[in-house]
């Protein structure tokens, strides 16, 4: 309460209070009958008893009047309340407030909706009026947590540490590969410059520079359009330091998610466990499983390499060929005919993946298309390989190893959401499950142009110690030394061992992605002058801080956010400019036909 007019919160009275004089400040939450009404600020709650005397009359009148959500001051004393109304659900339920003077600092008119958790609004309506969606609980629980967790982070980099907070350029030019960039005009025609995905390059030139641990609470910008639970500005905290390797990083981010870690979400274990990305894709079918439950795929090819089911054979004859299952528990208490269906349909038209079920009857017997193919013996076995009890229902694919994988781990995840739309819980959101992703392929093969490389990660990511020399000779193959985080099967953080060598660099650029390397002269000449061997990483603020407060959107985290489609929705962003104030930047608009029309009437 230092440098305020105020006496205490609204949130922080309680019976050791009692007799004293009080002046506090905050919004009308409620009011009953011109005898009482609540009132709120950002600590909690406060219970104020309006006067009925006629010497306080004009303050009864006031406050009578003043409509839900008006700012005021009373002045009052704390009193217990009556044997009987406590409220035990309200820290300050032991006390209330006799008001002897108040004052109306700013009525409310009517509002859009009710500033209450429970209220339905849209969530359109509520980014129209961010400001009083603010007010809620929940939000501000939100907000203040992620400020006290970015304060102990800071604590644990820069005071334990020495890390450096280093603020970096927000106007910057394209860089190859990666999220597509925000173009910024400048006044020179035809040069644009461009909004940074990540300070990734000027974080390497601050290793280059000496600097020997950076951090930075960093603004980042993706123009990715409308991609759901994505914000076309986000925060990261972002780290780069000298002379380390990809076990140091590692033991850094467990170090500083266990130091800013919320009390009230319980303690988190070190270190976190890690699996390859080879390991991820086969038995969860994704590079970011939820480990929270089981399901895991089982591979069965060799199993039913010996049958005579001809579909299985098709799939097993090509190089990678492959026959994967998972198992789901109950499948059949809980799961209907249609819930099957839309499983097999989900498959089929997001990986062109066809799926056969296997039901295991209470008398042991298997229910599937696949029990002509084989004899009681073989069904036996197969109910011992999957390990399949009563009602269990395997979803079995056969096919090319990564579409099999990838599909299952999707049907994996959609039979877990209807698993739990049943009452079982497979994912309490208040368990935290951290796992390190590692060994990813350095290169991927391009989806627009399959006879072309990019890189998985990004540029400037280092190839695995082991695998240098297929650089050269084999690039596909070439495991990287970048490494994700990933909680509760999302991806929380990622980063890399950089390149150091402005020779291996530029070959990278030049000979394998194919890449103009001169955008990126800088950095290759920076390499040059003696650049350390570095690695770093970047968490992505929001969504950590929404998996820690199971908020259904990062939206839900963020003061300000944009919308689905990245428009702000209160201040009506983005918005036209006028010609005139285009010409600066040699920019005119080339109207779509429609839009011209709509703007001559």
């Amino acid at each position: 309460n230092s440098f305020v007019a105020r006496t205490n919160t609204c949130g922080e009275l309680r019976s050791a209070h009692v007799g004293q004089e009080v002046t506090l400040y905050g919004w009308i939450q409620y009011q009953r009958q011109d005898l009482f009404l609540v009132l709120r600020d950002f600590q909690g709650l406060t219970q104020i008893i309006i006067p009925q005397d006629e010497a306080h009359s004009h303050v009864k009148k006031l406050l009578s009047n003043a409509p839900v959500e008006s700012v005021v001051r009373v002045t009052g004393v704390v009193c217990p309340r009556p044997p009987g109304q406590e409220n035990p659900k309200m820290p300050t339920g032991d006390i209330e407030v006799k008001v002897e003077t108040a004052e109306i600092l700013n009525s409310c008119k009517k509002l859009p909706f009710e500033i209450k958790d429970f209220i339905k609004k849209s969530e359109a309506l509520r980014m129209q009026y961010r400001y009083l969606d603010l007010r809620s609980f929940q939000l501000q629980y939100n907000l203040r947590l992620r400020s006290q967790m970015v304060m102990k982070m800071r604590e644990y980099l820069c005071n334990l540490h020495g890390f450096v907070d280093v603020e970096t350029p927000t106007l910057f030019k394209r860089t190859p590969g990666g999220a597509k960039e925000f173009l910024v005009p400048s006044r020179e025609a035809g040069k644009f410059y461009t909004l940074p995905q990540s300070p990734q390059q000027f974080k390497q030139l601050l290793m280059v520079g000496g600097l020997d641990r950076y951090f930075q609470v960093a603004r980042c910008y993706r123009d990715e359009g409308s991609r759901p639970d994505r914000q076309p500005e986000f925060t990261q905290i972002d780290i780069e330091m000298s002379f380390v390797d990809q076990a140091g990083i590692q033991k850094l981010i467990e170090g500083l998610l266990q130091y800013s870690w919320p009390e009230e979400r319980g303690s988190i274990t070190t270190p976190f466990p890690s699996m390859t990305y080879e390991e991820a894709l086969a038995d969860y079918g994704t590079d970011k499983p939820d480990t929270r439950f089981g399901m895991k795929i089982v591979d069965i090819s060799d199993f039913l390499r010996r049958s005579d089911i001809q579909f299985v054979q098709n799939a097993l004859s090509y190089p990678h060929g492959t026959v994967k299952t998972i198992c789901i528990p109950q499948g059949a208490r809980y799961f209907k005919n249609k819930d099957l269906e839309s499983l097999k349909a989900s498959a089929k038209s997001h990986f062109n993946q066809e799926i056969v079920e296997i039901i295991c009857r209470p008398d042991r017997s298997l229910k599937s298309l696949l029990t002509k193919f084989l004899g009681e013996e073989q069904q036996l076995e197969l109910i011992q390989v999957l390990n399949m009890q009563e009602d269990d229902v395997v979803l079995l694919a056969a096919g090319e190893h990564k579409q099999v994988c990838s599909a299952l781990g999707s049907l994996r995840l959609e039979s877990a959401d209807l698993l739990e739309a049943a009452g079982l819980v497979l994912r309490d959101p208040r368990t935290f499950h951290f796992l390190w992703v590692v060994d990813f392929p350095l290169f991927l093969l391009k989806e627009e142009n399959p006879t072309e490389l990019e890189s998985a990660h990004h540029p400037f990511t280092a190839p695995h110690p082991s695998d240098t020399s297929l650089l050269y000779s084999d690039p596909m193959k070439v495991r990287s030394q970048h490494y994700d985080l990933v909680l509760n099967g999302n991806e929380v953080g990622g980063g890399s061992i950089r390149i150091h060598s402005a020779e291996q660099q530029r070959f990278v650029l030049e000979k394998v992605l194919k890449e103009d390397s001169e955008v990126l002269s800088h950095l290759l000449e920076a390499l040059e002058f003696g650049a350390p061997p570095h690695g770093g990483i970047a968490l992505g603020l929001d969504r950590l801080i929404s998996l820690i407060v199971d908020a259904p959107s990062i939206r839900d985290v963020i003061a300000f956010p944009k919308s689905f489609r990245g428009r702000d929705l209160m201040g009506n962003a983005p918005d036209y400019v006028a010609p005139e104030e285009l010409e600066p930047y040699h920019i005119q608009v080339s109207w779509p036909l429609e839009e011209k029309e709509a703007k001559k009437n």
